[in-house]
């Protein structure tokens, strides 16, 4: 009995994984180059928020299969929505 509980136990903690993809890691990079256009950081933040963006930028290049002719995440665009007006 106590094994088809640790049983169900493995299996709803499998189930329960957060699943995280390189594409949502890009748009995370593309909200903080937004957010900093938009002036949503202080003077003071802005050392730490660029370093968090230029490792996760670099991580995505590094894992990102490569194909000839892609663009890097550096110059990638946008998502839709960037032209929203600002709050």
């Amino acid at each position: 009995m106590t094994e088809q509980v640790e049983q169900e136990q493995v299996e709803q903690t499998e189930a329960e994984a957060p699943n995280l993809s390189l594409q949502d890691i890009a748009t995370m990079v593309q909200i903080i180059d937004i957010c900093t256009k938009r002036g949503a950081f202080e003077g003071q933040e802005l050392e730490m928020v660029g370093g968090t963006r230029n490792r996760v930028a670099k991580f995505l290049d590094a894992a990102a299969p490569k194909e000839e002719g892609a663009e890097a995440v550096e110059g990638a665009e946008p998502p839709a929505g960037d032209d929203l007006p600002e709050s």
